[in-house]
């Protein structure tokens, strides 16, 4: 359906209360199809920007839904045929040589955050090349709604090395390069001369990776996470949020991280991710050894039980080949390895099928079951699924939202693993204090942070992380808190303003040393938050 934009005069005017309903009015309409609220609110995004980040931020949880997932999965199919704007950068492997001055031909310059992909998995949907702009430009909205990353210092960057769909080859309006995908050396070149190109243009931003290829994916973390400030949100923000995830599950079920034995379905970039932080935090807070910590997680692929037995394993998983049976099924492997822990990253909808789950609940008073997958369409079980196969007794989170659910008088509220509960924050107290690189340390430490704020009685409804409403409070903490670590550990300097900013913020100039650490770093990252009430946002 065709909805009427504000008139273009309007974005030069302040906004009023007015018009942020009017917005809302717009998101709330169930009669409007979710892609048609994606395409008003990019819209507005452009040329009503004042209006759109005000809405936002004020609005967070309401709108996430349609700018990023479920509704950004289908965005990202239908992009090229979408009428929105691009404000992100297309580097085009027809560009080589030339990154470096397109970058510097850019209105804003003054870029804190690169968000990149290449288009070749996005979310469960897998190569959608050039349309993965969508996502890239997904992920920069968040650092602006969630940790307050002001619009004009973030760069979605999608990386066109073609594509290797035939669909979108055949597509009329498909913009991107109309040739099969780069691999190998041709790919690796164009790589490192983005990672080049950006290292001497902004050496100090903070780089994002967004849904590469599984193999990929891995091979430039590991390539280049100390040669600039980067990470992967794949593989390490996804690990970080089920983390907290787990920690504030053991945290109602009353057990302990050592004494759990966790099974996952999907062993791609995500699920080994997770399986690698379990067992980093087995080893900085057990005592374990790294070896002895991964023994906790299991693997199941496409051909099986991930074990010993098992001869040419891609690489990532070999750390999680264990001696053990080999099991063709995840039934069989539920069976036989009577696992605590269930985790879905295998975007197979259903796969966590009502015998499944009713066999975890036999095993376990408290079964924990996280269907990871995105989008909604991918899950490997909806809450109501998982709430009935188990007598209400699972405690639950998903990579996309469920509905809540009343039962005798009581309402559960189902978790939503999101990244944008840390991802955000990361990348910013990264770039606030210049941070040399995002070790494993700083994904375990903003876990157990996120994982010790959501209240006791709210743990009692399902709730595993705070509420999302409360995103930004959620951010400034953790931000705070990751950005004294990187100082005191020398991943990062104290900002040259630290004083001044913390003194302005608190009212106590000259009065410093009564405040901690922590409370001091609270005071500049909240200083440091864009806030579209008092900042005019920027047109892209």
């Amino acid at each position: 359906m065709t909805i009427n934009l504000e008139p273009v005069a309007a974005a030069d005017r302040s906004p009023d209360t007015k018009d942020v309903q009017r917005t809302m009015q717009i998101v709330h309409d169930p009669k409007i199809s979710p892609i048609d609220k994606y395409i008003y609110l990019r819209n507005q995004q452009s040329r009503n920007p004042n209006v759109f980040y005000r809405g936002l931020v004020s609005h967070c949880e309401e709108m996430l839904p349609y700018l990023y997932t479920p509704t950004v999965g289908e965005a990202c199919q239908r992009y090229h045929a979408l009428p929105i704007p691009t404000y992100g950068l297309y580097l085009r492997a027809t560009n080589s040589g030339n990154f470096l001055s397109m970058m510097r031909s850019l209105p804003q310059q003054d870029i804190q955050v690169v968000v990149v992909t290449d288009g070749e998995r996005i979310l469960g949907l897998g190569d959608l090349g050039a349309g993965g702009m969508g996502i890239s430009e997904g992920k920069s909205l968040l650092y602006t709604a969630a940790a307050g990353v002001d619009p004009s210092a973030i760069l979605p960057v999608c990386i066109d090395v073609g594509t290797a769909n035939p669909s979108l080859l055949n597509d009329p309006s498909y913009k991107g390069l109309r040739q099969p995908r780069l691999t190998g050396a041709a790919y690796e070149a164009v790589i490192e001369e983005f990672i080049s190109a950006l290292k001497t243009w902004r050496p100090n931003a903070v780089l994002q990776f967004e849904d590469f290829g599984n193999h990929t994916a891995f091979q430039l973390l590991l390539k280049y996470r100390k040669r600039i400030c980067c990470f992967n949100d794949d593989i390490q923000g996804t690990a970080c949020i089920t983390l907290a995830g787990l920690l504030s599950a053991l945290r109602a079920e009353g057990t302990s991280l050592k004494d759990q034995r966790v099974l996952f379905l999907g062993a791609g970039e995500a699920g080994t991710g997770i399986g690698e932080l379990i067992a980093i935090a087995l080893e900085m807070k057990h005592g374990m050894t790294r070896e002895e910590g991964r023994k906790h997680c299991y693997f199941i692929d496409s051909k099986g039980l991930v074990c010993a037995s098992r001869t040419n394993l891609q690489s990532h998983k070999r750390a999680f080949a264990h001696d053990v049976p080999n099991c063709e099924t995840l039934e069989e492997a539920v069976a036989t390895l009577q696992p605590t822990v269930l985790i879905g990253v295998s975007t197979s909808r259903g796969a966590f099928t009502p015998e499944i789950m009713r066999t975890m609940a036999k095993m376990n008073t408290r079964p924990i079951i996280f269907p990871l997958s995105n989008p909604t369409s991918k899950s490997e079980c909806t809450f109501q699924e998982a709430f009935n196969a188990t007598d209400g007794r699972v405690l639950f989170a998903s990579g996309s939202p469920f509905p809540s659910i009343t039962h005798q008088g009581k309402t559960y509220t189902p978790a939503q693993a999101n990244n944008a509960y840390v991802f955000p924050a990361i990348g910013h107290a990264a770039a606030l204090c210049n941070a040399k690189e995002i070790t494993d340390g700083v994904f375990l430490l903003a876990a157990e942070a996120l994982a010790g704020m959501t209240a006791r009685e709210n743990l009692e409804h399902g709730m595993l992380f705070p509420r999302f409403s409360t995103i930004r409070t959620v951010s400034c903490a953790l931000m705070a808190a990751i950005a004294d670590d990187m100082c005191a550990s020398g991943l990062g300097s104290v900002p040259v303003d630290f004083e001044s900013v913390v003194g302005k913020m608190t009212g106590q100039q000259g009065k410093l040393s009564s405040l901690s650490r922590r409370a001091k770093w609270e005071a500049y990252t909240r200083a440091h938050m864009y806030d579209p009430n008092t900042t005019t946002a920027p047109r892209l």
